[in-house]
């Protein structure tokens, strides 16, 4: 679709600065507070006094998080035409920068929009049940930092502080700890009810979980990444999305190097399925005999490793398009 206007928007708690890019080429700049009722009442009233039809609108603003969440919401609920960009993206297309504010972000981003907008990826209604499980493993993974850098203090601290002072200051953190544990387990079972009462969900993190090195926490953030296998279609994009596919660098004749991953990932995909892949050499199966054949043939260990994190994704993807559990036997049909 060929858009006529494009709206800039840079969100921030308390604030949503717009600024629209019209037709005629001429820029104009709305603050207004970042709450439903503002935002649904003023964006429609600021679009018509510019002779903008939300039809014919595309508007663009920066993947931040939560602080972004009504003004989905409301998107999706009056049908406008959202894109949710990626932050990296539209700084690292803007070259130099030489003055930043919220005012002049929300120009840039409607720029951005106008250039690239045969790039828009519409936002669309996503699953209840993923958004909640998505609610849940950003809490989850509040209490688990928590609790690690607790459990991490006492043990850095002890035998160097005064020992009548730590017994007491150890008493008090492994309360901490203690609670800090029952929480974890009670948004475990939070998630563990989402997953359970919905099918399509509960089949596809079932069918992850029967491929040896895929763990819950793994295969939840595979979930969530993929928005439930309707945001990637193939194993490939999600592989380059983790970081797991190599790419070749070269320049000319004279600069070349071997194939590696880029930098531009998810680092904690990365982080799970490189934990995922290491787990499978610590059995004896067909991973740990791929690993030490290539090894033997003088690969590079991370680039095997790297190998195995990429196999692990091409089956998720080929379970949950077929449909079924991981079987041993169909190992030439999934790798």
């Amino acid at each position: 679709m060929k858009f006529e206007n494009f709206v800039g928007i840079d969100i921030s708690k308390d604030t949503l600065d717009l600024a629209i890019l019209t037709k005629h080429g001429e820029l104009f700049n709305l603050q207004i507070s970042n709450e439903r009722q503002e935002i649904e009442q003023r964006v429609p009233q600021w679009l018509s006094e510019h002779d903008a039809q939300s039809s014919a609108t595309l508007m663009c603003a920066e993947h931040t998080g939560h602080f972004g969440m009504k003004l989905i919401e409301i998107s999706l609920k009056l049908g406008w035409n959202l894109w949710m960009e990626s932050p990296y993206k539209i700084v690292h297309s803007q070259g130099l920068i030489r003055e930043k504010n919220d005012k002049i972000d929300a120009r840039r981003i409607a720029r951005y929009a106008n250039r690239y907008q045969d790039l828009a990826t519409l936002v669309a209604v996503s699953n209840k049940s993923v958004q909640i499980l998505s609610h849940l493993n950003s809490e989850r993974e509040i209490l688990v930092k928590d609790r690690a850098r607790y459990e991490g203090q006492i043990k850095q601290e002890e035998g160097f502080l005064d020992a009548i002072y730590f017994k007491s200051k150890k008493k008090r953190v492994e309360k901490a700890i203690q609670w800090l544990t029952k929480a974890i387990k009670e948004v475990e079972a939070e998630m563990d009810k989402i997953i359970n009462s919905d099918p399509e969900i509960k089949k596809n993190f079932e069918a992850m979980l029967s491929i040896n090195g895929i763990g819950p926490q793994t295969a939840i953030a595979t979930i969530l990444a993929t928005d439930n296998f309707n945001k990637f279609d193939d194993a490939r994009k999600f592989a380059c999305h983790a970081g797991c596919a190599p790419f070749k660098y070269s320049s000319g004749t004279s600069k070349n190097s071997k194939h590696k991953v880029s930098h531009k990932a998810n680092k904690n995909l990365k982080r799970l399925f490189h934990m995922a892949a290491v787990s499978t050499l610590r059995v004896k199966g067909e991973m740990k005999e791929y690993y030490d054949r290539k090894v033997g043939e003088g690969k590079n260990k991370m680039s095997v490793i790297n190998a195995i994190r990429a196999k692990l994704i091409a089956r998720i993807f080929a379970l949950v398009k077929s449909g079924r559990k991981y079987e041993k036997n169909y190992n030439a049909m999934l790798v």
